[in-house]
């Protein structure tokens, strides 16, 4: 059975018992308030006639029953009584409905308080029946002698009862149609605002939601039109330095986060991306969306949070793989202008030049290799400065090792990406600088030693300088000198990042006009502080 029919049926079963006690309940109280008021009226009646002097003088004739008979009977149609009767202490009747009954003795057996001074209300069975009583003793000088039943039949009030009843049952009646179209009305909206969902449906599609939120990388908050926050992801909460355990749903976005946009998205209903947020010191790309209903009306706005440092990541990855291309081009090139010399040394039948020829480039490259697997055995560290090698022949740039460097004793905790991301940005920022000088001879050299407790990398050039005034601008993200390549204005952010993260520092020294002479120092030990 689905949701709103079982949410009618729920509903028109409640309202069913509800009209059932109400009419129970009701019936019992009114058949209690008409019993009350009969039996106050009829114990009223009885008093009154009790006090009559005409009926105590009447017990004193000879036959009393001519007497009291006639005023009890005159008594009993002006208040709708079914019996007025009048006894002795003997309980004889002296008045009755029926005058054939006068003179016999009143049955009951509910007297015995009359007689002793007391007036009742009592439920009796006398010869019309059950009925409900009124009765007074009557006093002549201090003492009862005799006593005033006024009774009305049972029968009479269940009539009573049951017109009341009558219209009781109408009125409930009128309820229970009324509330089963209420039921079927609000089966109806639940079911529309759930969208013809089922409860099992809806749970589903919120543990789906849930789990595509988490296993999104970026930071999600979204908010209603009171900006308040009705969404944020576990990536969010790490963003904002809040445990997941803390509730930030609820809250007003401005007590999180100050600088989302996020009010002025939902006020002008206008998406904003890619701009850039600073949060807890990180720089974060935003991208702000509003939310809007069926009807085309805002009801709220979302926010993506993504680290601008990770972007950045992904950029310099690219850069690797780039340069690693590069490299191979490079090689390419080079070893076919060394294949079409050898080539044309054969053809011309230069025989020695072309052995000397081959004997020399093996020297030199098994040389250099040799060097940097002996020296620099990490065959990442290796692999990439023999790619800038290749590089810098093709940009005819004169790039050498310093033959006194040494990496052997590189701790296999520091993460090697850290190190070509700082080795290979410099040295791309020296080639840069080297080519955009008007020098012959542009030179790049590269110095690596791991003596001491100390990783120590150095890259030296004889480009342009860099300006002092500069100086503390160079290492922010997004400043550049250079007008000529569209990524420029990152490698030495990255650079300083990647230092930072190993938990050592940069330094440089520079001359305008005769190069710069960068410096890094990367501690061995304590890396897992660092981490």
């Amino acid at each position: 059975m689905r949701l709103h029919s079982k949410l009618m049926l729920v509903i028109l079963l409640l309202i069913i018992s509800i009209g059932v006690i109400f009419e129970i309940t009701f019936k019992n109280i009114m058949e209690n308030n008409l019993k009350h008021e009969i039996g106050s009226k009829a114990l009223s009646v009885a008093q009154t006639i009790a006090n009559m002097p005409h009926i105590k003088e009447a017990f004193e004739a000879e036959n009393p029953a001519a007497h009291i008979q006639p005023i009890a009977e005159s008594i009993r149609k002006q208040v709708g009584a079914e019996f007025i009767v009048i006894g002795n202490r003997d309980e004889i009747r002296y008045s009755h409905p029926n005058p054939k009954r006068l003179g016999q003795k009143m049955v009951g057996g509910d007297n015995g308080l009359v007689f002793k001074g007391e007036s009742v209300i009592s439920e009796s069975t006398g010869t019309l029946g059950p009925s409900l009583r009124g009765k007074a003793p009557i006093f002549s000088q201090g003492e009862v002698i005799g006593v005033v039943s006024v009774g009305y039949l049972q029968t009479d009030i269940q009539k009573e009862v049951s017109k009341i009843q009558k219209k009781i049952f109408f009125a409930t009646l009128l309820i229970l149609i009324g509330g089963l179209l209420a039921a079927l009305l609000i089966s109806l909206n639940i079911k529309k605002a759930m969208f013809g969902l089922e409860p099992k449906e809806i749970a589903w599609m919120y543990q789906e939601k849930h789990a595509i939120l988490e296993s999104i990388h970026e930071g999600i908050i979204a908010i209603d039109t009171d900006g308040r926050i009705t969404v944020v992801n576990e990536t969010a909460h790490k963003i904002l330095g809040v445990p997941n355990e803390t509730l930030l749903r609820g809250k007003r976005i401005e007590e999180v986060l100050e600088n989302t946009n996020l009010l002025e998205v939902v006020r002008n209903g206008q998406p904003d991306y890619d701009k850039e947020i600073l949060i807890f010191g990180d720089i974060f790309l935003a991208n702000r969306i509003p939310i809007f209903n069926k009807k085309g009306d805002v009801i709220g706005a979302v926010a993506s949070l993504r680290n601008k440092s990770e972007l950045a990541q992904l950029l310099q990855e690219l850069s690797h793989v780039k340069a690693y291309a590069e490299g191979l081009r490079a090689q390419t090139h080079e070893y076919s202008n060394r294949l079409y010399t050898l080539l044309g040394l054969i053809q011309l039948g230069s025989y020695k030049e072309a052995i000397d020829f081959i004997s020399k480039e093996v020297d030199v490259t098994q040389g250099f290799i040799q060097f940097l697997m002996k020296e620099i055995p990490d065959p990442i560290i290796a692999g990439f400065i023999l790619g800038k090698v290749s590089l810098a022949s093709e940009l005819k740039v004169s790039f050498s090792i310093d033959r006194e460097s040494s990496f052997k004793d590189l701790p296999h905790d520091i993460n090697r990406d850290s190190l070509v991301t700082i080795i290979g940005n410099l040295v791309n920022n020296a080639f840069e600088a080297v080519r955009e000088n008007e020098k012959e001879e542009k030179r790049v050299s590269l110095f690596l030693t791991d003596l001491g407790k100390e990783l120590i990398i150095e890259v030296e050039d004889n480009g342009k300088g860099i300006d002092t005034t500069i100086n503390e601008q160079i290492f922010k993200a997004g400043y550049t000198t250079k007008n000529t390549n569209s990524n420029a204005g990152i490698g030495l952010s990255l650079v300083q990042k990647a230092i930072k993260g190993l938990g050592g520092y940069i330094t440089f020294s520079s001359n305008v006009g005769e190069g710069t002479i960068f410096t890094v120092a990367i501690p061995k030990e304590q890396r897992e502080s660092v981490k």
